[in-house]
């Protein structure tokens, strides 16, 4: 005799969600109109040039491809070396952002004294402009009069830090985090305010030491604010542009996609390309963004608490 299984019961959404979801909606509409009323026609105009073969110097000879453009990007080895490369500055930077932000959250969430002093000064370095910042770095990492050469002695002080590939990546990528982890620290600390200290009081009662709060109430805790912070930090190094324009120019493949589409558009004014770049650039951004949601799975409902 078998046993009928009794369906799952579905989630009950609470009066308090759904009117907060209504204010939610009101309140980000007329930020989406007006989003939608300045990006529409460039989006649209990026997506209508990526089927013409249509360039600057030509302008008369525009002819409609199709998916052509696409095609050749998608079978073009150097597309696919610049997004490999653009998926390591994601990844690597982010990954260290997030361990770095999180010491730093920690630090400020902890602070009794000076607190203003102390997220001030860590907000300096995502303050200064991005060009200056590669700038700085640039000559940071000069092996002809740069310092960080002097403070590795093991690797020469004739090491040229942009001539190899590796080298000038990991140069980029310091670059990188130096500037934005104060971002990921401060949207950590966020997600630090909402740990209820009587949890962690209670788990250190029983006897937890302070790895087993940190991964059993901390961490699960913060789950919400982790995802929202490597979400926007991922999308922003994603497209990453500006430091490696400045250190490398691109030179020694350093080329992220963002910069292949630059070059494209404005230096061989390949109109019909750059846009099929454009394109496929934000194709694979909204990519990254569905695999983040998708892995940490948060339960935006749950994570305030209600039913």
């Amino acid at each position: 005799m078998t046993t009928a299984t009794a369906p799952a019961p579905k989630a009950v959404i609470s009066d308090r969600s759904r009117a907060e979801t209504r204010l939610g909606q009101k309140l980000v509409a007329p930020a989406i109109i007006l989003m939608l009323i300045v990006t529409a026609f460039p989006m649209l105009r990026a997506i209508w040039l990526s089927v013409y073969n249509y360039s600057l110097t030509a302008p008369d000879d525009k002819a409609f491809v199709g998916v052509g453009n696409y095609l050749t990007a998608l079978t073009d080895s150097l597309f696919w070396q610049t997004t490999g490369i653009t998926v390591f500055y994601m990844v690597f930077t982010v990954a260290i952002e997030l361990v770095i932000g999180f010491a730093f959250a920690m630090v400020m969430h902890r602070l009794i004294f000076a607190r203003g002093v102390v997220r001030t000064s860590i907000l300096i370095p995502y303050g200064i402009i991005t060009v200056v910042s590669g700038f700085s770095w640039q000559f940071a990492f000069s092996f002809q009069n740069g310092f960080v050469n002097g403070w590795l002695p093991f690797i020469g002080d004739d090491f040229n830090w942009f001539g190899d590939t590796f080298a000038a990546v990991v140069a980029i990528c310091v670059s990188e985090i130096w500037k934005t982890t104060p971002f990921m620290s401060l949207l950590l600390l966020a997600g630090l305010a909402q740990v209820s200290e009587d949890m962690l009081e209670a788990a250190k009662v029983d006897g937890a030491t302070w790895w087993q709060r940190l991964f059993k109430v901390i961490l699960p805790n913060m789950k919400a604010a982790i995802m929202v912070a490597v979400l926007f930090r991922a999308l922003d190094a994603y497209r990453i542009f500006d430091n490696i324009f400045v250190m490398t120019n691109g030179a020694v493949k350093t080329e992220s996609i963002s910069f292949l589409t630059y070059r494209q558009t404005i230096e061989q004014f390949q109109l019909g390309m750059g846009s099929a770049l454009s394109v496929l650039l934000f194709l694979s951004v909204l990519l990254v963004a569905y695999l983040i949601i998708k892995v940490f799975r948060v339960d935006l409902a749950q994570a305030r608490q209600e039913a």
